[in-house]
């Protein structure tokens, strides 16, 4: 395989500073009268360049605290600080083009776009930001493809690719824009362990390359390839430890 491309070089407001800070987070959730608490109180730190897991069982909060690091959610209370943003100051516009510069996301079930070929679900996020000229978008996502070892795949579509050779195209196209974070909900939840394993594998490669990178899962085994461990039940961290 290629190498992996890491994040842009770009000045951080702090270099000392966690790249994700999260202050007392609430988030509540109402279903007519009744109200849910998904988190509770949770504080949480990641530094540049550490590998984190979150696990919990099943409804504990774990994909709440990823939507909370993306501003695909807002929180109910407290504060979400990401590279030096405030997240909750941003409008939605705002928001959605910080993300697509500032994070990559790969989702449990790819989410790739049928009717495009892999090369053009790798240049996606690229062309949503209406960054780098267009022969400099193919140029990236080929380059992000070969990383992950299809670069001879670049004109297949999804339902051409296995299960395995779908989320490596997510993960090219989690790359498209240099993000300095990658998060990862469930990334090998929809693969076999060996496939899921080989997952790991390049987002540990990715993660060595400068990337800093924090995924949820429910496999320990997996989650034990993190450095950090941090354990979700009911809404709260109830462990952080190095693994």
């Amino acid at each position: 395989m290629a190498t992996l491309v890491g994040p842009e070089p770009a000045p951080t407001p702090d270099a000392s500073a966690p790249l994700i800070e999260l202050q007392q987070i609430e988030k509540r959730y109402r279903t007519g009268k009744l109200e849910y608490g998904a988190l509770r109180g949770v504080d949480l730190s990641v530094w540049p360049g550490e590998m984190v897991a979150v696990v919990g069982p099943s409804g504990s909060g774990k994909t709440t605290i990823l939507n909370m690091i993306t501003g695909i959610d807002r929180p109910s209370a407290g504060r979400v600080v990401v590279d030096g943003c405030d997240l909750g100051s941003m409008s939605e516009d705002r928001l959605a083009r910080w993300r697509g510069e500032t994070v990559g996301i790969v989702f449990q079930f790819f989410q790739l776009l049928p009717t495009l070929t892999a090369l053009e679900n790798a240049a996606l996020p690229m062309d949503f930001a209406r960054r780098w000229k267009p022969a400099e978008r193919w140029e990236r996502a080929g380059t992000h493809l070969a990383a992950v070892g299809l670069g001879d795949k670049g004109d297949h579509l999804p339902s051409e690719l296995s299960g395995g050779e779908q989320q490596r195209v997510a993960i090219a196209r989690a790359l498209a824009c240099g993000p300095k974070l990658i998060v990862g909900d469930e990334p090998t939840g929809n693969l076999d362990s060996e496939t899921g394993a080989l997952m790991l594998d390049l987002l540990a490669r990715l993660n060595e390359s400068g990337t800093t990178v924090l995924f949820v899962t429910h496999d320990l085994s997996l989650a034990a390839r993190a450095r950090r461990l941090v354990t979700i039940k009911d809404g709260r961290i109830v462990g952080d430890e190095a693994t």
